[in-house]
This record gives structure tokens, sequence and C-alpha cells, in this order.
């Protein structure tokens, strides 16, 4: 099973948040494998980019040379459109663009998702959702 950790995680493990760090580490101690996705990076990128926050960007990339970078073939893509679709049709739109891409990359490859943003992936069926900042 490949686990991908969101964009608000990476935000917490770049910050040194205990709780994940944490949780980082007993992962890495079961042996979970990780990937990273490209919208995922491209977030983080954005945000160290424009914080110019040159030891975090240090710290990010070593992260992404320890996950390989998930592929967005078409099957993403048809997945991410169906998903828009859907949740219009039901009038229940999915966040953002990315949130629907995410989810889609979830769906195409069967991984799990580590994210604290629960509450915009919970209404999307077949992901497996695991947040790090719960209690539970």
């Amino acid at each position: 099973m490949i686990h991908v950790i969101d964009t608000n995680i990476i935000s917490y493990l770049l910050k040194k948040d205990v709780q994940v760090r944490n949780r980082m580490l007993d992962a890495i101690e079961q042996n979970y494998e990780f990937a990273m996705l490209p919208i995922v990076y491209y977030e983080i990128t954005r945000w160290l980019l424009e914080r110019k926050a040159i030891q975090l960007q240090n710290d990010f990339n070593q992260m992404c040379m320890e996950m390989p970078l998930a592929e967005a073939n078409k099957a993403v893509w048809d997945q991410a459109a169906a998903l828009y679709v859907q949740a219009r049709q039901m009038g229940k739109p999915i966040g953002s663009d990315a949130d629907i891409i995410i989810a889609a990359f979830f769906l195409v490859y069967d991984y799990s998702l580590i994210t604290n943003n629960v509450r915009h992936f919970e209404r999307i069926d077949g992901l497996r959702i695991i947040n790090w900042k719960s209690d539970t």
C-alpha cells in the first residue's frame, strides 16, 4: 500500500509539528511506502518560494528525494473530470480543483491519503483517509 501525504501534512512536517513528526516516524518504522503527487509538489513549492523559505525548501527537496513522483496520466485526468461532474450533479462540489485532482490520484492508483483536511475528501467514496492531526 502506498501512502501520499497531502499538502497540509507536509507543511506540518516542515514546521516540525511534534504530533505529525512522530506519526511519520512510526510510519517509517512500519515500512510505509510513500509517493509524492505532482499537485502537492506544486502547492508546497509555490508556498516556499513565496515565503523565500530557503531552509524549508532544502528540507522539502530532501523529502522529495525519498518519495517517487506519481505520474499524472490520462486515467488520473479522466477520473478528476468524472469526480468534478459527479459532485456538481449531486449539488455537492468538492473543494478546489487541486482537491479533485488529489482524489483522482487516490482512486486511480489505490493510494491512502494522509491529510488533516478530511472534510475536503470525506464525500468521495473509495478513499482511504488517515488523519495524522487527530487524536484517534
